[in-house]
């Protein structure tokens, strides 16, 4: 049986930096991801600058380039009751694609020797230093385990509690805008909100002005993004000329709890650890 140091169940940006720190610092890390890359994922892909100079750092040279492309967000407008709220956002936090920072953090654990397989689904994780961690590829021996898959992988399924008599979801979807403003842009309505920003995409984008459209609501309220687009006016009159450049992503339940830093002596991390409301533009610094 393979034995390493640390085993890291999930590639997201929780995943994928304690790896390549993990690496660093002299750790045998073997890295699990059960999709594979490169995927969208349902996110505002708003990047709060506090993490810029971090994910700078984790980044390997051929990608340092993902930050340099990036879309500055240096505004930030609330639509809400019909009225406009303005403000500015100093420092600048970057509009960065998931669709290319997974796969960015991903190449740059393996530049860092990280042992990465991807399409690999963990089924359990048995005893305490050491770990066997149980998975479709076979099985492996570890000292310590960070648990990085998400809300709702099976590993984390058996300990969520009841689901909330209202049930939200999340939906994200990128559109052709010809131009659009340096501003993350949230439309409140009866039961949700949808966050509108400018987004590149490394691979894809040939000068063509693109946002993404990021929604959390009550799933009663809409399950398509041009339904929910309709629930405000102002959303609804510029989506009017928008074209899809991607396949809506939707995730349900949204459940929010307080973060669980450890459960069975594995460390938890990223959505695993605590889902934090996507108003906050956290999520993925706190990762």
């Amino acid at each position: 049986m393979a034995h390493y140091d640390l085993i890291i169940i999930g590639g997201g940006p929780a995943g994928t930096s304690a790896a390549i720190t993990a690496a660093r610092s002299g750790a045998n890390v073997l890295l699990l991801e059960r999709s594979r890359f490169p995927r969208h994922k349902v996110c505002g892909e708003f990047v709060s600058a506090e993490s810029l100079d971090l994910l700078a750092n984790l980044l390997n040279r051929d990608d340092s380039g993902l930050l340099q492309e990036a879309i500055l967000i240096s505004k930030a407008r609330v639509f809400l009751d019909g009225r406009i709220l303005r403000t500015t956002v100093s420092p600048a936090a970057a509009s960065i694609a998931r669709l290319d920072l997974d796969a960015a953090l991903w190449r740059s654990a393996i530049s860092t020797n990280v042992d990465t397989r991807q399409q690999v689904t963990v089924q359990q994780v048995t005893g305490i230093e050491p770990f066997r961690v149980t998975t479709t590829i076979g099985e492996f021996e570890t000292r310590a385990v960070v648990n990085a898959s998400g809300r709702w992988s099976n590993l984390n399924l058996p300990f969520i509690e009841e689901t909330p008599p209202e049930k939200w979801l999340g939906i994200k979807g990128h559109f052709t805008e010809p131009s659009g403003e340096p501003s993350v842009d949230l439309y409140f309505f009866d039961g949700g909100y949808c966050g509108v920003q400018p987004v590149r995409v490394r691979s894809q984008d040939l000068g063509m002005g693109r946002v993404n459209a990021s929604a959390m609501v009550r799933a009663d309220v809409g399950t398509t993004l041009e339904a929910i687009f309709l629930r405000h006016p102002a959303l609804h009159e510029r989506s009017k000329h928008w074209i899809a450049a991607s396949d809506p992503v939707s995730t349900a339940p949204l459940i929010f709890r307080d973060p669980r830093p450890e459960r069975d002596g594995m460390l938890m991390a990223g959505d695993a650890a605590g889902f934090v409301d996507p108003f906050v533009g956290d999520g993925i610094s706190l990762a």
